[in-house]
């Protein structure tokens, strides 16, 4: 009765969830300001008898709830930041809530709900039967900018877990077998001398020319690079008006790999290239390195158990409604008769409600990045995607933003919860020496690997006023 017991104060109390989710939907905030969704979550923990740190990595808005007091130490990871220029009604047309507004369009008002939902459910267990370990429910902030979790994790607080647990919101219904690559984000700053560009352009010296020069170099560098190895600029500064020669000027950088010595390589060679360009224009450069995630390190015995839930956790029932809207969201991807259109019976049905554990996929690098992977290799994690869009929907697009707003993204929610809480419940009583399989996998993954964060002691968080600490 106990897994049933999960499910059913889950299915209980999920109008209480659903409109947490739905209120961080309505405030979102980019990473690092999101203090109305942590205080939201803190404020529900702390009631239901969670205690709290925050200041988590000398960051305003990550903590830590935690109940319980001995071993196992499992966590759940949360996160709840937004995307820029992704406010977006719950509508199949382009309707911005606030033109140029974030939204969430990657979903965490429902990745980090989930996981409160879930430890809170998993609570009221160990209440009625007693049950040892401690759950701890991680508030990560900062997610799309890849450094959240490598900040938290630079401090040590996930050091001393078992496992831990997470999710993200998808198309499918699937365990998250593909390790995602790691990530290098750095933006360099060139200095040189202002002038009038028109009248006396040889007493300039251009800092823009040395950006435009940099960017040269590295698209030359794509030819030599590893397979699978991505590079994305964008020009955060251009100079003021075309009449000024610049004598500031800046380009950030994503550097992604399949691993973290692939993209350390590639980022200690474009240092060089942005050196070779201050040389040529005769300008001077500075670099500051804003994140440095590592690729995800997926643990196949936790995937596993996960899956293993699916019979427990019942199948999500989505109404023809619902079917409805989802078929208009992925005709304005792909408009009829544009010929990528749904046809036949996917252009019936484009919810899915089936739970996929492919083992082909072990393994495989994708191109997207997230600083899960730096806990993947502190500790042993388990991850998954549920249904929260309609399959032809991408994570990233306003579409997603409708649809992660919607019912049909809170039904997803409620069902990771589900799915989180019952693998946490079997680790917690340690099933089938579940834990230790886990962690056996995971040293022979690792080989012995010390984890280093990514980005360097002298880099602080955004905000950071070097005065917050850690505090229960």
């Amino acid at each position: 009765m106990a897994k049933s017991d999960i499910t059913s104060w889950i299915d209980a109390n999920a109008d209480t969830f659903t409109e947490v989710s739905r209120k961080i939907w309505e405030n979102p905030e980019l990473g690092y300001t999101e203090s109305f969704a942590s205080s939201l979550q803190i404020q529900i923990l702390q009631q239901a008898g969670f205690r709290i740190r925050t200041g988590i990595g000398d960051i305003a808005t990550a903590f830590i709830a935690e109940y319980g007091t001995s071993h196992p130490i499992v966590g759940i990871l949360g996160e709840f930041d937004a995307l820029p220029g992704l406010s977006q009604q719950v509508s199949p047309v382009h309707q911005p809530l606030v033109v140029n507004g974030p939204g969430h369009g990657c979903g965490h008002n429902l990745l980090g709900t989930a996981g409160v939902e879930a430890v809170i459910a998993l609570k009221q267990r160990m209440d009625a039967e007693n049950i040892p370990g401690t759950i701890r429910y991680y508030g990560c902030p900062a997610e799309e900018l890849l450094s959240g979790k490598t900040f938290m994790a630079r401090s040590g607080v996930f050091a001393d877990l078992d496992c831990a647990l997470t999710w993200h919101p998808g198309s499918t219904n699937a365990t998250s077998n593909v390790r995602f690559q790691a990530l290098s984000a750095i933006e360099f700053y060139f200095s040189g001398i202002t002038a009038h560009a028109g009248s006396a352009p040889h007493l300039g010296r251009s800092a823009l020319d040395a950006v435009e020069l940099m960017n040269v170099g590295a698209n030359y560098m794509r030819e030599h690079v590893p397979d699978g190895t991505r590079i994305h600029y964008q020009i955060t500064n251009g100079g003021m008006a075309p009449n000024i020669v610049p004598d500031s000027a800046s380009v950030y950088y994503f550097l992604r790999g399949a691993n973290r010595k692939q993209v350390d390589e590639l980022q200690a060679r474009l240092i060089k290239i942005a050196q070779g360009a201050a040389m040529m224009t005769e300008t001077t450069v500075r670099w500051e390195i804003k994140a440095g995630c590592y690729d995800t390190l997926p643990n196949l015995a936790l995937n596993e158990l996960m899956f293993s839930q699916a019979t427990d956790a019942g199948q999500i029932v989505f109404t023809e409604e619902e079917e409805a809207f989802a078929r208009e969201l992925y005709n304005a991807v792909a408009p009829v008769g544009s010929g990528t259109e749904a046809s036949g019976s996917e252009k019936e049905k484009r919810l899915d409600s089936v739970f996929y554990h492919d083992l082909n996929q072990v393994g495989k690098s994708v191109g997207a990045s997230t600083d899960v992977g730096d806990v993947s290799w502190i500790t042993p994690v388990g991850q998954v995607t549920t249904t929260c869009a309609p399959r032809g929907i991408t994570v990233h697009t306003w579409q997603a933003t409708a649809s992660f707003g919607s019912t049909i993204g809170m039904k997803g929610m409620h069902y990771a919860a589900k799915i989180m809480a019952l693998t946490a419940y079997d680790l917690l009583n340690n099933t089938n020496g579940i834990l230790e399989r886990a962690k056996a996998e995971f040293v022979e993954n690792t080989k012995g690997f010390d984890y280093q964060a990514g980005i360097p002691d002298e880099v602080v968080p955004p905000g950071y006023s070097g005065q917050l600490t850690p505090s229960l």
